[in-house]
């Protein structure tokens, strides 16, 4: 018998945030985009209840915490955002976090960089 597999995900969360390599970025802010994906095996006896699964609202809550301080590469944000889903939700067995910011200083209106991390178990 096979098994099932949950997804639990927030996509596009819009932020703006002091992180960026350059003094002024940091002071001036930068638009991010936040996607994560976490993953666990499903087993809920109750789909309607929140037992067993992750409420995306925590996740909100991580992401924003995360996201309001100032920092300087968009890795420690990833990294941060991982290490403290694994200590609220420690049943999980994959966390994928993918940070964009929109206006990187490339002097060019349609790019855009990215980071992502993945932890499993």
């Amino acid at each position: 018998m096979g098994v099932i597999r949950q997804h639990v995900s927030l996509k596009q969360v819009r932020f703006f945030s002091p992180i960026g390599f350059y003094k002024e970025e940091r002071v001036l802010g930068n638009e991010f985009f936040v996607d994560i994906v976490v993953g666990l095996d499903y087993n809920n006896p109750s789909p309607d209840e929140l037992t067993n699964t992750v409420n995306y609202e925590g996740l909100y809550q991580v992401l924003s915490l995360v996201m309001a301080k100032e920092r300087k590469l968009l890795e420690s944000a990833a990294y941060e955002v991982i290490d403290l889903i694994r200590e609220k939700y420690t049943f999980l067995d994959e966390i994928s976090v993918s940070i964009r910011k929109t206006t990187p200083p490339f002097g060019v209106d349609s790019a855009h960089s990215e980071v992502s991390l993945c932890y499993n178990k």
